[in-house]
């Protein structure tokens, strides 16, 4: 399969099987995440990898109606960086999880872009917003004060079939040659 056909593929699953993910092909995914481009080779992101079932389900609570689908995920894998050694840590951890997340469908994985920067988690209590996603998951997950939640990719077998994108319903018209 060629690397358009991989992008025309892919969509966001949220729906998992439960079965589990392969050790291998969840190698492949965080070694796809390890070989993306990053500034100047900073690298300044680290990758979480949760499968504890407890910790899935707790960390589904982590964002306002948006990430339940980690309490059916087989593994999610948490993207942090360094916020003190890149001016472009956020970019950087874009491009690990899009590589992550591509992999993952070239392998028949689900998989779900998490969006953790700048968002809220909500208290069970009063059903409003009381603490950042990012202090969620720290507070789970123990990762030092220094670095920053950029997202999380849950990954699971699909329990759902997306149909692929037409290349011929492409908004062709945001595309501006010379000039805009």
């Amino acid at each position: 399969m060629n690397l358009l056909s991989i992008f025309q593929q892919r969509h966001s699953i949220r729906k998992y099987t439960g079965a589990p993910i392969d050790d291998a092909a969840l190698t492949q995914i965080i070694q796809a995440g390890l070989l993306s481009a990053s500034s100047r080779s900073i690298r300044p992101w680290e990758f979480i990898v949760v499968k504890d079932k407890d910790m899935l389900r707790h960390l589904s609570e982590c964002r306002t109606g948006a990430a339940w689908m980690l309490a059916g995920a087989d593994a999610a894998i948490v993207v942090i960086a360094n916020a003190e050694v890149s001016d472009v840590w956020i970019e950087d951890s874009s491009i690990a999880m899009a590589n992550m997340h591509l992999m993952a469908d070239s392998l028949g994985i689900g998989s779900c872009w998490i969006q953790g920067r700048l968002r809220t988690a909500t208290s069970a209590d009063s059903g409003t917003a009381s603490i950042t996603t990012e202090d969620y998951v720290r507070e789970c997950l123990h990762f030092p004060e220094g670095y920053k939640l950029e997202a999380i990719l849950s990954l699971g077998m699909p329990a759902e079939e997306k149909t692929p994108a037409e290349l011929s319903k492409l908004p062709f018209e945001k595309i501006h040659y010379e000039k805009f």
